[in-house]
Protein backbone atom coordinates (compact mmCIF):
# COMPACT_ATOMS: atom_id res chain seq x y z
CA UNK A 1 0.00 0.00 0.00
CA UNK A 2 1.38 3.59 -1.00
CA UNK A 3 1.40 6.14 1.88
CA UNK A 4 -1.34 8.38 0.52
CA UNK A 5 -3.10 5.19 -0.10
CA UNK A 6 -2.02 4.60 3.76
CA UNK A 7 -2.86 8.34 5.04
CA UNK A 8 -6.31 8.29 3.72
CA UNK A 9 -7.08 4.85 5.32
CA UNK A 10 -5.90 6.62 8.87
CA UNK A 11 -8.15 9.47 8.26
CA UNK A 12 -11.18 7.18 6.97
CA UNK A 13 -10.63 5.12 10.32
CA UNK A 14 -10.28 7.68 12.48
CA UNK A 15 -13.46 9.71 11.30
CA UNK A 16 -15.10 6.70 11.34
CA UNK A 17 -13.84 5.67 14.83
CA UNK A 18 -14.81 9.48 16.09
CA UNK A 19 -18.64 8.89 14.61
CA UNK A 20 -19.35 5.78 15.63
CA UNK A 21 -17.64 6.57 19.42
CA UNK A 22 -19.85 9.52 19.73
CA UNK A 23 -23.06 9.15 17.54
CA UNK A 24 -25.12 6.34 20.01
CA UNK A 25 -24.54 9.05 22.74
CA UNK A 26 -26.39 11.92 21.20
CA UNK A 27 -29.80 13.28 20.88
CA UNK A 28 -29.31 12.76 17.40
CA UNK A 29 -29.20 8.57 18.49
CA UNK A 30 -31.99 9.19 20.44
CA UNK A 31 -34.25 11.15 17.42
CA UNK A 32 -34.06 8.72 14.76
CA UNK A 33 -37.14 9.02 12.71
CA UNK A 34 -35.98 6.26 10.11
CA UNK A 35 -37.23 3.56 13.52
CA UNK A 36 -40.52 4.90 14.54
CA UNK A 37 -42.43 2.24 12.58
CA UNK A 38 -40.28 -0.42 14.50
CA UNK A 39 -40.53 0.32 18.09
CA UNK A 40 -38.90 -3.56 18.87
CA UNK A 41 -35.85 -2.14 16.83
CA UNK A 42 -35.74 1.05 17.95
CA UNK A 43 -35.80 -0.05 21.74
CA UNK A 44 -32.92 -2.64 21.32
CA UNK A 45 -31.46 0.23 18.80
CA UNK A 46 -31.57 2.55 22.42
CA UNK A 47 -30.61 0.25 24.34
CA UNK A 48 -27.26 0.72 26.29
CA UNK A 49 -25.75 -2.50 24.91
CA UNK A 50 -26.25 -1.37 21.59
CA UNK A 51 -24.67 1.76 21.95
CA UNK A 52 -21.73 0.17 23.34
CA UNK A 53 -21.72 -2.32 20.84
CA UNK A 54 -21.58 0.58 18.22
CA UNK A 55 -19.17 3.13 20.61
CA UNK A 56 -16.80 -0.66 20.44
CA UNK A 57 -16.66 -0.96 17.01
CA UNK A 58 -15.70 2.89 16.99
CA UNK A 59 -12.82 1.86 19.40
CA UNK A 60 -11.45 -0.58 17.00
CA UNK A 61 -11.62 2.29 13.88
CA UNK A 62 -9.58 4.31 16.41
CA UNK A 63 -7.10 1.68 17.67
CA UNK A 64 -6.67 0.83 13.42
CA UNK A 65 -5.72 4.11 12.48
CA UNK A 66 -3.08 4.28 15.49
CA UNK A 67 -1.59 0.85 14.23
CA UNK A 68 -1.22 2.53 10.46
CA UNK A 69 -0.22 5.35 11.93
CA UNK A 70 2.55 3.73 13.63
CA UNK A 71 3.48 1.70 10.40
CA UNK A 72 3.42 4.61 7.85
CA UNK A 73 6.00 6.15 10.80
CA UNK A 74 8.33 3.35 10.81
CA UNK A 75 8.63 3.02 7.27
CA UNK A 76 9.41 6.56 6.92
CA UNK A 77 12.22 6.22 9.58
CA UNK A 78 13.47 3.24 7.55
CA UNK A 79 12.79 3.54 4.36
CA UNK A 80 15.41 0.96 3.44
CA UNK A 81 13.63 -1.89 5.91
Amino acid sequence: MGPFALVLSILSSVVVGTILVAAPWTPLWDGNVLLQPFPGLRAAILSPYARGAVSGLGLVNLVLAAHELRELLATRSHPGA
